[in-house]
């Protein structure tokens, strides 16, 4: 007789969203969790009680909450997002010697591009900035309290991009202006990403280069008189972060846990404008699937937070693959096959959703031995992990990408049957998820009193649509659209492309 799943610490899933940020940045592993261990020591250092500890140590987890929320747009702009956010980060404008010679090498993971990704960066950049960090600051704003973040931390993971002098983005706050918190994770994040490159002693002199500029001047000193870097001397860092959380741990059942999967599934699916709501949309297939097939209880918990995790290696593959409409070549398709690979390390990483990690990572493995990335065969896959591969397969191709429109139902579902027959997926579980999703009930409420057709425009504009572009798919005006636009935004109280967009996924407006 099995006894009670076994409760769930809320740090070690927010833990799997830090790593996945630090894929989607191009951040060394772990970063994250190295930030978070270096604030939490200097907050108390500098006298912090446990509540504010408690708020450094969140927002420093998931300070990079948002990183995804611009990810297609920096592809377009500047080749790979992810190569562009590891550049962005450590760019330094307040010290114009330092800020010129960091731009000659910018753009220079595409040598063939360089000279017009620098420069278009150098001409973008001061008139877009504020606008681009208020895309992020949005998408923070929205996950943070689905996260259980306080109202001070959430306020923090708004403040990433300002400076202690003024020229950050978007508000342009300067000196204690700046959260105490926020100052504190600048400091803590700038100091592990130099560590990185330069060693702890090049770390120290870039901090205090950077004092006074970007950063606190006081927090720089009580770094400096006392390095700190004892806390990152530990043989396991995720442990570390857990023994290092101030107050008293949170802890949840499995079945809750499934609010923060969500928040996750909607980081990973801002990498692509196509990809808006795949996760949440491959989860509703999946679970459908399986009561058809007889799933209940546990089982249908464990495959929805599988299925709304499964993608989370996306984050490590740059938008500008998942978004290009061409063929891929042989080196961006090992990057694609490596986002299963990716998925598995993060989860395996964390305790508290390691027990999903087989599932979710084997959302591309096939009966035949065909898929990726472990290669193995039927008789290694069990049920739900062969729902969750037919329910992918078919979400994807009723799902618009950059280089086709959708599939109608009837037309996937005779390819996902193609693919059972050929011997690559489980016919029961083709079978099953045609029927879920021939059952799906039409919706009769929409969600802050939207209207049918504003639904229509939101889900455009959240793919990056023009207003042009817009009106030429539905066959209006602009300023029609950019009357929904309004009527859009005031109800659901977005003003960004990336905070609608989560609006949308949130109340699975995405994908159609």
């Amino acid at each position: 007789m099995t006894g009670p799943a076994p409760a769930i610490r809320v740090t070690e899933v927010l833990a799997a969203l830090s790593l996945t940020t630090d894929l989607a940045t191009g951040a060394p592993f772990e970063k994250g969790l190295a930030t978070c261990l270096v604030a939490t020591t200097l907050a108390e250092r500098v006298g912090l009680g446990a509540a504010d500890r408690q708020v450094v140590f969140q927002a420093a987890l998931l300070g990079a909450i948002g990183c995804t929320s611009r990810a297609s747009e920096n592809a377009a702009a500047f080749a790979d997002d992810i190569a562009f956010q590891r550049a962005y980060h450590v760019l330094d404008p307040g010290d114009a010697p330092m800020f010129a010679a960091q731009l000659t090498r910018f753009g220079s993971w595409t040598p063939e591009r360089q000279p017009q990704v620098r420069d278009r960066y150098a001409a973008v950049t001061p008139a877009n900035a504020a606008a681009a960090v208020r895309s992020v600051c949005e998408v923070s704003r929205a996950l943070g309290p689905r996260l259980g973040l306080p109202d001070a931390a959430v306020l923090a993971l708004t403040e990433v991009k300002e400076r202690w002098d003024g020229r950050g983005s978007p508000e342009q706050l300067r000196g204690e202006e700046i959260s105490l918190t926020g100052r504190i994770v600048h400091l803590a994040e700038q100091a592990v990403l130099a560590a990185a490159g330069q060693g702890r002693r090049g770390a120290e002199a870039e901090l205090k280069r950077r004092a006074g500029g970007h950063l606190d001047p006081d927090l720089v000193a009580a770094f400096s008189a006392d390095a700190l870097w004892d806390c990152l001397d530990v043989p396991d860092a995720l442990s570390a972060v857990l023994r290092a959380e101030p107050g008293v741990p949170v802890y949840i059942r499995p079945a809750e846990r499934l609010r923060l999967c969500l928040a996750l599934a909607v980081v990973v699916d801002l990498k692509g404008r196509w990809l808006l709501g795949h996760s949440g949309h491959v989860a509703d297939l999946a679970c459908g699937a399986a009561e058809l097939s007889g799933s209940t209880g546990v089982e249908l918990e464990n495959l929805r937070a599988a299925a709304l995790l499964h993608d989370l290696g996306r984050a490590a593959v740059s938008s500008a693959i998942w978004d290009r409409p061409g063929p891929l070549g042989p080196g961006d398709w090992e990057r694609v096959r490596l986002h299963t690979y990716w998925t598995d390390r993060v989860l395996r990483r964390c305790p508290g959703l390691t027990d999903l990690a087989d599932l979710a990572a084997g959302h591309h493995e096939r009966l035949d031995g065909s898929g990726y990335h472990r290669g193995v065969r039927g008789h290694d896959l069990p049920r739900p992990a062969r729902i969750l591969a037919a329910a992918d397969v078919f979400a994807a191709l009723t799902e618009p990408r950059p280089h086709r429109p959708a599939h109608a139902g009837d037309a996937a579902a005779a390819i996902l049957m193609s693919e059972a027959t050929a011997g690559a997926l489980d016919t029961a579980a083709c079978a099953a998820v045609i029927e879920a999703a021939g059952l799906r009930k039409p919706r009769t409420e929409l969600p802050c009193g939207l209207t049918e057709r504003e639904v229509d425009v939101l889900r455009l504009a959240a793919r990056g649509l023009s207003n042009r572009e817009i009106a030429a798919e539905l066959v209006v005006s602009e300023r029609t659209v950019g009357h929904h636009l309004a009527h859009i935004y005031d109800k659901t109280g977005r003003r960004t492309r990336a905070g609608a967009a989560v609006f949308a996924m949130e109340h699975g407006l995405l994908p159609t």
